[in-house]
């Protein structure tokens, strides 16, 4: 098992703050706006340095997702900013007909997602946007894993035309990946190789699964551990390789049960090599009030859950 160490963690939001700190300087065309959550999205210092490409919608996330479509008419690069229930849920059918259905070159980019949010409870803590984003036509849908990642990413999609929801989360995490890594949309990261199971997370989930490979390793399990920081496109070559060599498989995320990035992963596998799969996600609840360690335990998302899947799994070979 190839060993991750980190020596700071920090929320990914502020991953996605500072690399539009960064953007401002080096794509004059992005714009951000923001629905009354300037603090939270950790975009203060794009909106010092230029003042006149920021737009302050207040609470009116739909006027919010109009407005960012309105400017790519001009060719402007506007990145909508607000949580990620209310940056999908709440905005559904503006982000279908004003962006998707038009392919317009927006970027939904949205905090707080998941159960990690934590004690502001079910209300805000969705755990169906990657399915319904996932399930739109034109739609680009990404979940990095740290801050690193969630900087490149953020980065990345300034260069991609067309629709992007980019998730990213409140809770500190452990910082593990390059700080120069280069982000290809739709290519998913090798973590580590291995021969007797696939572990396929994104998100928070990716420190997870390593977490889950260490105590494997203890156990005489090799797991090849992959990071799907693209929900779509999904990197389907990467997944049946993987999946061809070791004949089984565990997908991960904070997210439902249904439609996320398990289901991505079995349509891939019911369509072209057929293999056991156990699912590590929310099933079918909502959330509730606690601290994001406490969630990740309660609803079966925690390295430990990880390990008694494989070991499910594998028996089902």
């Amino acid at each position: 098992m190839k060993k991750y160490t980190y020596t700071e963690s920090k929320d990914t939001r502020s991953g996605f703050g500072d690399a539009m700190t960064e953007l401002g300087e080096s794509h004059p065309n992005v714009v951000a706006l923001c629905a009354d959550l300037v603090g939270s999205l950790k975009i203060a210092p794009f909106i010092k340095n230029h003042p006149e490409r920021f737009i302050q919608t207040g609470i009116a996330e739909a006027n919010m997702m109009g407005i960012a479509a309105g400017l790519t008419i001009g060719g402007k690069i506007p990145y909508a900013t607000t949580f990620a229930n209310f940056g999908s849920g709440r905005v559904y059918d503006q982000i279908r007909q004003s962006i998707a259905y038009s392919d317009k070159n927006v970027k939904v980019a949205v905090s707080h997602a998941g159960l990690t949010l934590g004690e502001d409870g079910a209300t805000h803590q969705i755990l169906e946007d990657l399915a319904m984003m996932r399930a739109m036509p034109n739609m680009v849908v990404i979940n990095p894993c740290d801050y690193n990642q969630t900087k490149a990413a953020t980065k990345a999609i300034a260069d991609y035309h067309g629709p992007v929801y980019l998730r990213f989360g409140r809770p500190v995490v452990p910082v593990f990946t390059a700080a120069d890594q280069k982000f290809e949309i739709g290519k998913a990261w090798m973590v580590n190789e291995g021969k007797d199971v696939t572990i396929v997370a994104t998100g928070h989930l990716v420190w997870e699964a390593i977490k889950a490979g260490e105590i494997l390793e203890q156990k005489g399990i090799d797991a090849e551990i992959i990071n799907i920081h693209t929900i779509k496109p999904l990197d389907e070559a990467a997944i049946l390789k993987s999946v061809k060599k070791t004949k089984c498989v565990v997908t991960c995320e904070e997210h439902q049960a249904n439609g996320g990035l398990g289901d991505a992963v079995a349509q891939v596998l019911t369509q072209n090599f057929l293999a056991p799969q156990e699912y590590i996600a929310v099933n079918n609840s909502f959330g509730e009030s606690g601290t994001p360690e406490e969630l990740m335990v309660k609803y079966g998302l925690s390295a430990e859950n990880i390990v008694a899947a494989v070991e499910k799994v594998i028996s089902r070979k």
